[in-house]
């Protein structure tokens, strides 16, 4: 029987550290499902998810805890049943930076029951100005309940405060 084994890695960034980590999971008849990976502040850092035989997950962990000059996280996902109907959202937030804005706007989320399913952040200088603004896309999930009204209206407020905009779409019902 196959198991879901989410990966987290993290190491100086380098070239071929993509191959050693494909190579270990290769070697134990893993499949690599899912995957994402960024160079941050000169680290590799990554998160893979695959699936793999349970009678091979001994020995791929050993194999991954002993890749030189990155240290790997093994996790064992059961998947949980799949919610009653959804809701899709996507959130896209531009502003200056400053701290506590990723903070605040996960507080909103938080107190409407709102999954931050993935979230891809970054800064860059802004046109025709020195400062730094700061970049942000989330897709997101909620309860088919949601009161959409109510969740603008505190984005807005905070939108409003943060002096960022911030732009909530509705993606698609599930």
């Amino acid at each position: 029987m196959n198991v879901s084994l989410v990966l987290t890695v993290i190491g100086d960034d380098r070239p071929g550290l993509v191959e050693q980590l494909a190579t270990a999971i290769s070697r134990h008849h893993g499949n690599w499902l899912e995957s994402s990976m960024s160079n941050l502040s000169g680290k590799f850092a990554g998160i893979v998810c695959v699936s793999i035989g349970e009678g091979d997950l001994p020995a791929l962990e050993a194999d991954l805890a002993a890749l030189p000059g990155l240290r790997v996280g093994c996790e064992v996902s059961r998947a949980a049943a799949a919610p009653a109907a959804t809701r899709r959202l996507k959130l896209s937030l531009v502003g200056h930076d400053r701290i506590g804005i990723v903070r605040e706007v996960s507080q909103v989320l938080a107190r409407h029951a709102i999954n931050v399913e993935d979230l891809s952040t970054h800064t860059a200088s802004a046109p025709m100005s020195a400062g730094i603004l700061f970049h942000a896309t989330a897709e997101l999930t909620a309860a088919a309940t949601l009161d959409v009204h109510q969740l603008t209206g505190d984005l807005e407020h905070l939108s409003n405060d943060l002096m960022v905009d911030i732009t909530l779409d509705e993606a698609i019902r599930s």
